[in-house]
């Protein structure tokens, strides 16, 4: 076994056997820790003995690891007794715990004592198993700032007294929408990168949607959980037509739609179901919007009068700016170009999304729509500077170009 089968067997047990080292011990950072020491010595150890138990072999030399960290530390004798029996080496993780114990994890590395960039940083390190490349690579941050977020994170919950224990079920509520979201900035990163030379990231979003996909086990009476993972499949289903062959974007209008993932459309209508069942949320309506685009054959036979309504009710639900900026979009489908700029127009009034490229970039669609081109080409060109991704940024300049 080498290196790669490691790596595929720590991303599908890691947040499984942190989880299980984090109730063994009560201790977050000692569980990870050690989790990471027993991956170094399966890559030194595999490839001249393989193991039977590969997933075990991890577990049992991680909680060997964990209990000689204990050991070394004077303050804590009294935990000895209970620690001084080392595991055997197939030992398996508790069936009966994994569930409540990755809920927890789940819940600790997305607890609202961390700043949000250390919450994406531990989620996708401890429980989805990324390493601090893989995660600097993905957010296109230097590895020793990852690292740095990942060290803060894991002291700080010390320092608070986090306990790995799941919430009582009122504050498991409340806290939800704290790991929803810390889900849906990973996967609209890997979606939409924020900048760089690519306009997708797979990995990251398809991370997000395997996270997703865990929580909607572990909470299947929660709908929002459904709806963010119905938003997540539809939305990843149209990845194969967005870019061309040489990684350039390809616009909603453009792209053929028999290469959309027709199976991941049928997973994310089948969760916008499991969504529905007490009303949609905020995550809900954003998958039902993604559904109307999925179910319609072109942009001319999009229902976009359904959208607009959609949208309307997702501002009254969970109002912001981009909102409000989508549902202008929407509108100018539907109704028109100059109903759609009021919109934009307002926004840009109420300075709503200052430095943001996206507000330019629809007031410059419009403005070419209305024949007002000047205007529109001032418009893309200046959503071009303010934007950080290097396609997004050639399109809107072939745009702009193409108003001369």
């Amino acid at each position: 076994m080498g290196p790669a089968d490691v790596e595929a067997v720590w991303r599908i047990e890691s947040a499984r056997i942190v989880a299980a080292l984090t109730r063994f011990t009560g201790d977050f950072g000692l569980a990870e820790d050690a989790a990471q020491e027993a991956v170094a010595e399966a890559l030194a150890s595999w490839p001249h003995t393989p193991p039977a138990n590969p997933a075990g072999w991890l577990m049992a030399t991680a909680r060997r690891r964990a209990i000689d960290a204990l050991r070394r530390r004077t303050a804590l004798q009294d935990r000895h007794a209970l620690l001084a029996v080392d595991p055997v080496v197939d030992e398996d993780i508790d069936p009966d715990r994994i569930d409540d114990d990755l809920l927890a994890l789940m819940f600790v590395s997305c607890h609202p004592v961390l700043s949000p960039e250390a919450r994406v940083a531990l989620t996708l390190r401890v429980v989805g198993g990324l390493s601090s490349e893989e995660i600097a690579r993905a957010f296109l941050v230097p590895v020793p700032t990852v690292q740095a977020r990942i060290t803060r994170a894991k002291k700080t919950i010390a320092a608070a007294g986090v306990p790995f224990e799941l919430p009582p079920a009122d504050e498991r509520r409340e806290r939800l929408g704290g790991v929803l979201s810390v889900i849906y900035v990973i996967f609209t990163e890997g979606s939409t990168a924020t900048s760089g030379d690519r306009l997708l990231r797979p990995d990251v979003a398809y991370e997000a949607i395997r996270l997703a996909r865990t929580l909607a086990a572990l909470q299947p009476d929660e709908p929002e959980v459904h709806g963010l993972l119905a938003l997540c499949e539809l939305t990843a289903a149209r990845f194969p037509a967005r870019t061309g062959p040489d990684g350039s974007p390809i616009l909603l209008a453009d792209q053929d739609r028999r290469r959309w993932d027709f199976s991941a459309i049928r997973r994310g209508l089948a969760a916008l179901v499991k969504a529905s069942a007490r009303g949609l949320g905020p995550y809900g309506l954003q998958a039902a919007i993604a559904a109307t685009h999925a179910s319609a054959p072109s942009v001319e036979s999009t229902d976009w009068d359904r959208i607009v309504v959609l949208y309307e009710a997702l501002g009254r639900v969970a109002p912001s700016p981009v909102v409000e900026l989508n549902r202008a979009v929407a509108v100018s489908m539907a109704s028109g170009p100059a109903q759609a700029l009021a919109i934009v127009d307002e926004l840009i009034a109420s300075d709503r999304l200052p430095g943001s490229h996206l507000v330019p970039t629809v007031r410059g669609e419009l403005l070419a729509r209305l024949g007002r081109r000047p205007e529109a080409r001032a418009e893309l060109e200046l959503a071009a500077r303010l934007c950080a991704n290097q396609r997004e940024r050639s399109v809107l300049l072939r745009k702009a170009a193409a108003l001369d």
